[in-house]
């Protein structure tokens, strides 16, 4: 048998939200199951990119156009950059390892925080390179203390904003000040997958770092608030040395034709994204309430999920809810072994949520 690397050996593969279907036939639950694991947008998918697909479908024969160029050419209008700033993938966690092949190696260093997405050190681990995990500060990123953690091998920052799992951000001013002490070597990646949720004036407008030409990467995604998921699109924005490096590594084909037109008619659904920001205020007002009124700490979020800290071992409390056919997350590998990452549902998931969580506490 042909031995792999030894550096996989350190990898531990990415453990996704459990789907429906699984749930269902290992526990033998009959009914409605509610998944509330994988913050993906309850409302489903955006309508005008459901019927884009279906005229596509017929032209599945062909091969997409790999340059995506209408998916470039529009979002490059609505982001107010050039085409050339923009890299499509087949979800944004695809272009993670991207970035580190291109950027890392045995020698080099990344800088994340310690609870941040998890994507960030297997995407670091895929190039042999190594991630310096910063402690967070009151569930955030201690942008400071970041800064302090970079040396002369440091090649990339990851900061996700909102912060998956937490739910928190990092403000305005405290980007400002790390942009202007961050080396101008290091590439500094900003993950926005929840971007479209956030409505706070004090949120960074990171788009603006990259029309300076600063060292920046952004990624944003259509899995969330766009409801488009299971179709996987997501996408980068950065300076055109970047998106060259970025492209001398993908995989050819890899944004297929159905994913291409269902992101473009997406762009174009404003009734759906504002009905699913609507639904998630909603829900995230009624979940405060009810975690209180249940003596729960949770976070407030920025994003369409919540941090909730239940005391105690979380995985009591996930296999219970799983057993009354509710699909949370857990998030030991987080560094929070008595805490879920739970979805914001529709009104009716949420009120079954609590009903579900009154019951077992």
């Amino acid at each position: 048998m042909t031995e792999p690397r030894d550096f996989l050996k350190k990898i531990s593969p990415y453990k996704p939200g459990r789907p429906i279907e699984e749930v269902a036939r290992v526990l033998g639950l009959k009914g409605e199951i509610i998944k509330l694991a994988s913050n993906e947008n309850p409302m489903g998918p955006s309508p005008l990119a459901v019927q884009a697909l279906k005229n596509a479908l017929v032209e599945s024969n062909l091969y997409p156009d790999d340059s995506c160029f209408h998916l470039k050419k529009k979002l490059a209008e609505r982001m107010g950059v050039e085409p050339g700033n923009i890299f499509v993938g087949n979800g944004s966690v695809e272009i993670l390892p991207l970035i580190t092949l291109a950027y890392l190696g045995p020698e080099h260093s990344a800088v994340a925080s310690q609870s941040a997405f998890i994507w960030f050190k297997i995407a670091a681990q895929i190039a042999a390179g190594e991630l310096v995990e910063v402690p967070m500060k009151d569930y955030r990123h201690d942008l400071k203390a970041m800064l302090k953690a970079i040396t002369n091998n440091t090649r990339l920052v990851f900061i996700a904003n909102p912060n998956n799992p937490t739910g928190t951000i990092v403000t305005r001013a405290e980007v400002e000040d790390f942009f202007k002490n961050v080396p101008e070597d290091v590439l500094v990646v900003m993950d926005e997958a929840y971007f479209e949720y956030i409505d706070d004036p004090d949120y960074p407008e990171s788009l603006r770092y990259l029309r300076e030409g600063r060292n920046i990467l952004i990624l944003r995604t259509f899995s969330k608030v766009y409801g488009l998921a299971g179709v996987r699109l997501g996408y980068g924005m950065a300076p055109p040395e970047v998106i060259a490096s970025l492209s001398k590594l993908r995989i050819s084909f890899s944004v297929n034709l159905l994913s291409q037109v269902a992101g473009m008619a997406a762009l174009d659904d404003h009734t759906h994204v504002e009905k699913s920001r609507a639904t998630n205020a909603a829900g995230k007002k009624y979940l405060y309430e009810a975690y209180r009124k249940l003596g729960l700490f949770y976070l407030p979020t920025y994003a369409n999920f919540l941090f909730v800290d239940f005391g105690k071992d979380s995985q009591v409390v996930f296999e219970s809810l799983q057993k009354k056919g509710i699909i949370t997350r857990t998030i030991k590998e987080y560094g929070f072994p008595h805490a879920l990452r739970i979805t914001i549902g529709t009104e009716d998931q949420n009120r079954k949520l609590i009903k579900a969580l009154g019951e077992m506490l």
